[in-house]
């Protein structure tokens, strides 16, 4: 039995943030149900191509495990149905805009006056309580209003930011944590609880000893490329064929790097004996590591240095990284049927438990679970039939 089997989610979340969140608490075993708009549904439905199925990618990556229900918030019907929904449920998570929630009736106090055991997660870009009040933004905005963005690129170059939206990731895992944190305390007091994340708290959490450095030094934070600010080495080198990522973080495995290299006489050179050393010296050491590893391929080096337990890694494109985990022994996917695409393959959860998980299911299409979910609140066919021909739900089916 999945830890989480026994919990019902409303998800009232869109794009990533949320939906990672959702997806996560699918994995851990609760029942999840989208709440989607009729017709268009979650806009990342068409972030494409690619698609397959009529499903884009980005949709696929972060919805399985889900029951999708669409319907219309605009119409006091669809918001009463979708209240039903909260008043059985024990967590909601939601990412309107700050202010629509409570205009549609799905506020935290709105619905705790119908469940008062319910954990209700916002999630938001900036927070409810800075101004400009409701400020909009995705996840590339947060990176820059951070300090992700500054510190992220060559030493030279402009800011650039992370190639995945990282910050709605982490806001996921934040809102993740929290959730499971309320429903503990729930189980002591009977209490919901109220959870508040959002992007630029996770983005500035997030840079933890970066943050911390430019607090102590009353300063603004470099930007290193692929190297430390205050470890060395602990970068990417040019190995005969591709970059190798060596990560030598302490003088023992320092020592070690030296004499896979042969350069045994390095590690005892008073410049770079230990890691303050090393980063006073940074530009002479890294000069004699470069010219020694781009004398054999990076596989090569990576048979050695792995055999000596030092940490260090090929620069792999994406297939070639979810392909090489599959090779080495654990496939971090799993292939899926589906509807309309026959088959989706996508990414697993990061994390396995002894008691086990829900077994991995689609993401479901567009309204898909739309008859079932009302019929579970009670509302029979006819009714069905009559919100569909009004436009206020919808579904795939004849």
């Amino acid at each position: 039995m999945a830890p989480l089997e026994s919990i019902r989610v409303l998800d009232l979340t869109r794009v990533l943030a949320g939906p990672y969140c959702t997806m996560i608490l699918a994995d851990l075993g609760a029942e999840v149900i989208k709440v989607e708009r009729p017709g268009l549904g979650d806009e990342t439905r068409t972030w494409g191509p690619p698609f397959t199925g009529g499903e884009s990618a980005y949709y696929l990556s972060v919805n399985r495990g889900k029951r999708s229900l669409a319907i219309d918030l605009a119409t006091p019907v669809g918001r009463e149905i979708v209240g039903e929904l909260a008043a059985r449920a024990d967590v909601v998570v939601e990412n309107f805009r700050t202010g629509t929630a409570e205009r549609l009736g799905l506020g935290y106090e709105q619905l705790r006056a119908r469940n008062r055991a319910l954990v209700y997660c916002s999630i938001n870009s900036f927070g409810s309580s800075r101004r400009p009040a409701g400020r909009p933004g995705y996840d590339l905005v947060v990176q820059a209003e951070s300090g992700l963005m500054a510190i992220t690129g060559e030493a030279e170059g402009e800011p650039t930011k992370v190639g995945a939206a990282l910050v709605d990731v982490l806001a996921g895992s934040a809102a993740v944590n929290a959730i499971l944190g309320a429903l503990i305390g729930r189980a002591a007091t009977g209490d919901g609880d109220r959870i508040e994340i959002s992007l630029l708290d996770t983005a500035v959490a997030s840079l933890v000893n970066v943050a911390s450095t430019a607090l102590v030094t009353d300063r603004e934070p470099a930007r290193h490329g692929n190297a430390h600010p205050t470890i060395v080495p602990y970068q990417t080198f040019s190995a005969a064929d591709a970059p190798l990522a060596v990560a030598a973080a302490n003088d023992r495995l320092f020592a070690r790097l030296c004499e896979v290299l042969g350069l045994p006489e390095v590690a005892h050179d008073p410049r770079f004996r230990t890691n303050p050393d090393r980063v006073e010296h940074r530009t002479e050491l890294v000069a004699i590591l470069e010219l020694r590893l781009a004398t054999r391929t990076a596989e090569e080096w990576l048979v050695d240095l792995n055999q000596a337990g030092v940490p260090a890694g090929k620069v792999r494109g994406v297939l070639d990284a979810i392909r090489e985990a599959e090779r080495a022994g654990k496939a971090v996917t799993v292939r899926l049927p589906h509807p309309t695409a026959g088959e989706v393959e996508l990414v697993l959860p990061p994390f396995s438990l002894g008691a086990g998980t829900r077994p991995a299911q689609a993401p479901p299409l567009l309204g898909e679970h739309t008859e079932e979910i009302l019929a579970e609140l009670g509302h029979g066919r006819e009714e069905f039939e009559r919100l569909r021909a009004a436009g206020v739900v919808d579904s795939p089916g004849p």
